[in-house]
């Protein structure tokens, strides 16, 4: 794709990883929307190419009768990252709210055919993969593309609401010839990141040095944390590489314990000290969930460019540098649970 006669909307585009999209989307030239309602998200992620023209913001909400087809309006690629989310406390406890994602996917997507958009680029998630495979940490699982099938077990709601929004962009291109692909983004970590994920609540921890460091669960969860730098890269590549309304994962492949990840954060910033409390009632989610990305090796090039610690040591210098003790102190507990 020659990104600089492109004009692109990102839903959700002043958020975590729609801001670093947006980023990466400007640098290659192209003419950006972006439409959010800034429930997550914060305009300071991209008001520097708000105010010198290179961004269209749009403060809106998708579900709002006519907004979605005023958002596409002459756009020929839409990433549609927008979605009622967070981290796992919020997936866990907020169902009603996280189905509100099935409305907004399907507006979205039928604005999209009717305004003959060229593209969408659709940020699902892990959540898709069956639950009952990811049940026993000492199994060297890699999660690949084709375990989502029937019987399907997504994650909670927010599971189901994307795996619906992929089905749905498959029927679309079997019937319609809607050109799209959807991204199976794997427990995303990096700057601007939210407190309600795991890796950033550990950073957060450490910050306001916490007595007792609470880990929520048992800490032996395997994850495959992906720095958020890789996964635009790969969301990117998707974008000029696959038509066929395909789902592909970006994650890495690297099995990384909660324990482990913590005892890093801790030793990184010098907080060894603090006594570490296992929570193992808390919402932890499944056991056991790591990507098998060689389909996004083979098919887009993408190799995932940081390795965990040290895009652990780049969020951690970020987050010291950035953040205020006393404001993350009172608002850390809410936010593990909310957006």
């Amino acid at each position: 794709m020659d990104w600089n006669r492109l004009i692109v909307l990102v839903t959700g585009g002043a958020s975590f990883i729609g801001s670093h999209l947006v980023d990466a989307l400007v640098l290659r030239g192209a003419r950006v929307r972006v439409v959010d309602n800034l429930s997550s998200g914060t305009l300071d992620n991209i008001q520097e190419h708000v105010e010198v023209g290179r961004v269209e913001f749009r403060q809106d909400d998708l579900l709002i009768p006519g907004v979605a087809e005023e958002a596409v309006e002459d756009v020929d690629v839409v990433f549609h990252l927008a979605a009622d989310h967070g981290g796992r406390g919020y997936v866990d406890l907020h169902q009603a709210a996280c189905a509100t994602n099935l409305a907004l996917d399907g507006i979205l997507f039928h604005a999209c055919h009717k305004a003959r958009v060229r593209k969408v680029v659709y940020a699902s998630s892990g959540c898709v993969y069956p639950n009952y495979l990811q049940t026993d940490p000492d199994n060297e699982l890699y999660l690949s593309e084709d375990l989502v099938r029937p019987p399907y077990d997504a994650d909670n709601m927010y599971g189901w609401a994307k795996l619906m929004g992929e089905l749905t962009l498959k029927a679309y291109f079997q019937d319609w010839g809607m050109q799209s692909v959807s991204c199976r983004y794997f427990t995303v970590y990096g700057p601007r990141g939210h407190e309600n994920h795991a890796v950033m609540a550990m950073i957060a921890r450490s910050f306001i040095d916490q007595d007792p460091f609470v880990v929520w669960g048992t800490g032996s969860q395997v994850r495959n944390w992906t720095y958020v730098g890789d996964i635009v890269d790969g969301t990117i590549r998707a974008a000029e590489k696959i038509h066929d309304a395909a789902a592909i994962n970006l994650g890495t492949m690297e099995r990384i314990r909660v324990i482990d990840a913590v005892g890093e954060v801790l030793r990184y910033t010098g907080k060894e000290y603090l006594p570490i409390q296992l929570q193992p009632n808390m919402p932890t989610g499944p056991m056991n969930r790591v990507a098998d990305n060689s389909l996004a090796r083979r098919l887009l090039g993408w190799v995932p460019q940081v390795q965990f610690f040290d895009g652990l040591h780049r969020t951690i210098d970020w987050y010291y540098a950035t953040k205020d003790r006393e404001r993350v102190a009172a608002t850390l507990n809410h936010r593990l649970a909310q957006r």
